[in-house]
């Protein structure tokens, strides 16, 4: 067990502040700046020991390269883990056997229902005014076409604004190819959410998108989408970056173009399914004040998943068997969670919340989710209030071995735990430089080759450290929860 910074000065401090009338808590929010106690600053410090000895041993020790042996171990074993497929609850029981046999506690899984969607045969084909074949992938949850598909004429549009121009005559029994441009995957995603939708309202029939990427080598990107309630269900899709650039270009030059389109996509009944969770024990707080680590074990059925989100699931898994190999037990619980039916609508975070929703305030100190890539790590992405930022960038600053102290805010921390941050509990998320995570994203290039071992070590340090500081502190990260 390593050696804690010694915190009497930090408890002489806040007994002082009392008495004077001060605040007791850790920052005075008068200015805009941080004002932390000396003392807990001295403790936060104190800290990096132990943090340079995680990251020597994840990093250059005896667990480097183990974290990607075991990521690639697991989507070799299973390949892709849809919500609702055989492959993602034997996925599950297998992370389940090999957490038991890392010595971890409280190894369980909590049942979650996900949604259950069917890819079946799909077709693309552009028949007029030439005969070509597009590649696609339909959109989770989107309906099928009828028996034989559906041929149709073709509108193209950039934007929902120059869509709007369009009359519900001109749309009628027509297929809609919305082709924005990439901006950010925030603002461009709502076409590929909101399309189906958006065009059924005027009629048309099917919905193709622009796959939402910023760069493409002919590859279809798949994803989530959304049907507005009381609208009209039709079938979308997502073709490459090229095809739909190409279409715009035709439908701009006054040329008329049919698409014959095919998907026998169904919608089953929900399944339930798993979050897979295991426990590092703390020392003293045993019953709450839990800090969670978490990625997500689903992914999509093409690629194999291992980028989004094998990579933060794993780490997050791993980070607590180096703690307990290292005999680095914090105070208080640190619990990996491996949400399930993210990909499909963040089902597995939803029951979480839903069956700890009685003793969360007391129970969660702190919510660490990994969903954005494992590529070489930068920080932390933090979601708080200000003393809680205060704290946490006092933390990242030990990060100085990994070359990862930037700290940036404000942000929701994450997919599955914006069900917690989004009200006032504090989270971070993985910086990490992933400036290309959006080539490969829900597409077929989500595979091993994108996962660089010595990167997902160190994405695994920063995540043991921070986790295992913030577990430690004499003082909870404090929150504004709202319920």
């Amino acid at each position: 067990m390593g050696t804690r910074p010694n915190s009497v000065l930090l408890l002489l401090v806040l007994i002082v502040s009392i008495l004077l009338g001060t605040d007791a808590g850790v920052l005075d929010n008068r200015i805009d700046q941080c004002n932390l106690p000396d003392a807990l600053v001295q403790e936060i410090r104190g800290y990096q020991p132990i943090v340079n000895k995680i990251v020597q041993r994840i990093v250059g020790g005896e667990f480097a390269g183990k974290t990607w042996e075991s990521l690639a171990e697991l989507v070799d074993t299973f390949g892709a883990r849809l919500a609702g497929t055989d492959q993602l609850e034997r996925t599950i029981d297998w992370v389940v056997e090999r957490m038991g046999r890392d010595g971890l506690e409280n190894v369980h899984t909590e049942e979650a229902s996900v949604p259950h969607w069917v890819r079946g045969f799909e077709s693309a084909q552009l028949v007029a005014p030439f005969k070509k074949n597009l590649a696609m992938l339909g959109l989770g949850t989107s309906v099928g076409t009828p028996r034989g598909g559906i041929i149709a004429d073709v509108i193209a549009v950039e934007s929902f604004k120059e869509f709007e121009g369009l009359s519900p005559v001109d749309v009628k029994g027509k297929i809609v190819v919305f082709v924005p441009k990439w901006e950010s995957y925030g603002k461009t995603v709502v076409y590929r959410s909101k399309g189906a939708s958006v065009a059924a309202k005027k009629g048309a029939v099917a919905t193709l998108i622009r796959s939402v990427t910023p760069f493409s080598i002919g590859s279809p990107h798949t994803g989530g989408q959304d049907y507005e309630e009381g609208v009209r269900k039709i079938p979308s899709a997502c073709i490459t970056v090229e095809d739909a650039e190409m279409i715009l270009r035709k439908y701009r030059r006054g040329e008329t173009l049919t698409i014959h389109l095919e998907m026998e996509d169904r919608n089953l009944e929900p399944f339930m399914s798993r979050n897979t969770i295991a426990e590092l024990v703390g020392t003293t707080y045993t019953n709450y004040s839990v800090v969670i680590v978490s990625g997500h074990l689903d992914s999509w059925d093409v690629g194999v998943g291992a980028m989004d989100d094998g990579g933060g699931a794993l780490i997050s898994w791993k980070a607590l068997t180096y703690l307990k190999a290292m005999g680095l037990r914090p105070r208080r619980t640190i619990r990996a969670i491996l949400w399930t039916g993210e990909e499909l609508g963040l089902w597995g975070g939803r029951a979480y919340k839903e069956a700890h929703k009685a003793e969360e305030k007391k129970e969660f100190n702190f919510f660490f989710e990994s969903d954005i890539g494992t590529f070489e790590p930068r920080g932390l992405d933090f979601s708080g209030n200000k003393d809680a930022e205060c704290i946490m960038r006092e933390i990242v600053k030990l990060m100085g071995a990994l070359n990862a102290t930037e700290f940036e805010t404000p942000t929701d921390g994450g997919p599955d735990i914006s069900h917690w941050t989004t009200r006032g509990f504090p989270g971070a998320s993985l910086l990490n430089k992933n400036e290309k995570y959006f080539w490969f994203h829900h597409s077929a290039g989500d595979s091993m080759a994108v996962e660089d071992p010595k990167n997902l070590d160190k994405c695994a340090a920063l995540w043991a450290a921070a986790a295992y500081v913030v577990a430690d502190l004499s003082v909870s990260i404090p929150k504004d929860v709202t319920d």
